[in-house]
């Protein structure tokens, strides 16, 4: 069966060490758009930090997709339709900033084009409001301040205390939230059964398409479940070992243009 849709993993597989899409991988995912495939970006990023790649890439002009916030929206590139969204049951938030408080890491969000916080300022959120370009807006009370529908939360620091946190928090929410580590010092906090591949699901769904017809490729813990569930799952040759252990192929590194070869091999 011909692959109609690729499907990508932003940090450590689209972009290279730079955090930039190289002409060469550029170059393919062009060619295969004005072919008539879609592309999909789809990362633990929030909706801002995926726009100025997704507009890079013309995926407005192409049909194709952002997958953010790990899959708790889906939307369409072309007119901004968000196809599928699910908002994070607030009423956990209380134990899960608890047990950042008592941990000593930090504990974020997302309000618009913002980080916001309460905790204080770590490395770990201003690599991500880096990496996302937006900035962090420290807020007096997390708990009292979101009063809104957010996707997710994400608490960052060290990487030994969120891996010892990660089995606890997964113990006690495990039938109210998805909870797993996307780098070591991001522990993602998402809606119950939400993850990459769920949302691809939904999208497949609208667009009329089989999971066989899709190629997803990916570096990291939270890629695993969209690489598993794909026709053909890549893992980068930078991949975790049990993200390549989950993989149809590996592929080369994402600064070694993986991306560009998996498109030659399977879709040009």
């Amino acid at each position: 069966m011909a692959y109609e849709i690729l499907v990508l993993d932003i940090d450590g597989t689209l972009t290279n060490s730079q955090k930039e899409i190289s002409p060469k991988t550029y170059r393919s995912i062009m060619a295969i758009q004005e072919r008539g495939h879609s592309v999909v970006l789809a990362s633990g990023r929030p909706t801002p930090g995926i726009l100025p790649l997704a507009k890079k890439l013309k995926l407005s002009e192409y049909n194709g997709y952002i997958l953010s916030y790990n899959g708790a929206k889906v939307m369409n590139c072309k007119d901004g339709e968000v196809i599928f969204q699910q908002a994070l049951n607030r009423e956990y938030l209380p134990d899960l900033h608890l047990a950042a408080m008592k941990n000593n890491v930090g504990m974020i969000s997302y309000e618009g084009d913002c980080v916001i916080t309460d905790s204080k300022i770590d490395k770990y959120m201003e690599l991500e409001a880096r990496i996302n370009g937006i900035p962090i807006k420290q807020v007096q009370d997390f708990i009292s301040y979101v009063q809104f529908d957010i996707n997710k939360c994400l608490m960052t620091g060290d990487p030994d205390v969120l891996k010892e946190m990660e089995p606890e928090l997964k113990n006690k929410f495990i039938d109210n939230l998805s909870i797993y580590r996307s780098e070591p010092f991001f522990l993602e906090i998402m809606p119950k059964n939400i993850d990459k591949a769920y949302s691809l699901g939904k999208l497949l769904d609208y667009l009329g398409l089989s999971k066989e017809q899709m190629i997803s490729c990916g570096d990291g813990y939270n890629d695993i479940s969209m690489i598993e569930y794909a026709g053909m799952g890549v893992a980068m040759a930078n991949a975790q070992d049990a993200v390549k252990n989950k993989a149809n192929y590996i592929t080369y590194s994402n600064d070694e243009d993986g991306i560009a070869h998996v498109i030659e091999t399977f879709m040009l």
